[in-house]
């Protein structure tokens, strides 16, 4: 993970801990990494990680438990809404950057379209033993 001088770390910690869950690189029901373990992972302070786990806490993509640790929450809805957010911030920055150079809505969908083709591609590739 790079992190950003501009933004606060835990904020980005925030964002990569979403991720995380969003795209099932942690799945329902795990128990997450312990602060300690994901400050070593991270390169951070505990100090920073905890901060950022307590609002990942806050926004219901975690759930701490006393005695056994912490998890991933089994709330589907929570996570198809975090996964939205995240993309919908990733929309409206590339919508601003096409906007910028002047593209039309038109040549915007084509070009969509045909990176979704290539990384579908890509993907099934990926997934498909050779011969």
């Amino acid at each position: 993970m790079q992190l950003d001088d501009s933004r606060p770390i835990w904020a980005q910690l925030v964002d990569e801990f979403r991720r995380r869950i969003a795209s099932g690189e942690w799945p329902t029901g795990l128990k997450v990494p312990s602060v300690r373990e994901l400050a070593l992972e991270l390169g951070v302070n505990p100090n920073t990680v905890q901060k950022a786990l307590g609002e990942v806490d806050r926004l219901g993509l975690t759930l701490a438990e006393r005695t056994a640790g912490r998890f991933v929450t089994r709330d589907e809805v929570a996570i198809a809404s975090a996964r939205t957010a995240l993309a919908a911030a990733q929309a409206t920055a590339f919508v601003a950057t096409a906007n910028g150079l002047g593209m039309t809505l038109p040549e915007t969908v084509q070009l969509l379209e045909q990176r979704w083709a290539e990384a579908s591609d890509a993907a099934q590739t990926e997934r498909t033993p050779d011969e």
